[in-house]
């Protein structure tokens, strides 16, 4: 990093972008639809089915997760498929579960 640090530009724009994809997997719908897509992909219903919820809530998930870059979409038929763009995504569930592991396995508290 510069010695300009936060007030570079281009530092800036690259932590805008990592935290628009941090922002998009911070809610637990969405991190159980990532770890579902990473044994493939899956449609709108068989998600929708798994978490639980309604098909319109799933799909603003999917939708938020796909503006964020971590998922693609195809249409198959009638039925909407959706795959992990990066399968590396879940490295960052091997660290969270490490942070978690480190901290005697509590859960954040915030202060």
């Amino acid at each position: 990093m510069t010695t300009a640090g936060l007030r570079n530009a281009d530092t800036q724009t690259r932590y805008r972008a990592q935290a628009k994809i941090l922002k998009a997997l911070s809610h637990p719908t969405r991190l159980f639809m990532v770890d579902e897509l990473s044994h493939g992909p899956r449609s709108v219903r068989e998600l929708t089915d798994l978490v639980g919820s309604e098909m319109s809530t799933v799909s603003k998930h999917l939708s938020l997760l796909k503006h964020a870059g971590i998922v693609a979409d195809e249409k198959r038929g009638s039925q909407v498929f959706y795959r992990l763009t990066t399968p590396c995504v879940l490295k960052f569930f091997h660290c969270v579960e490490a942070i978690q592991e480190a901290n005697n396995g509590t859960w954040y508290q915030p202060a």
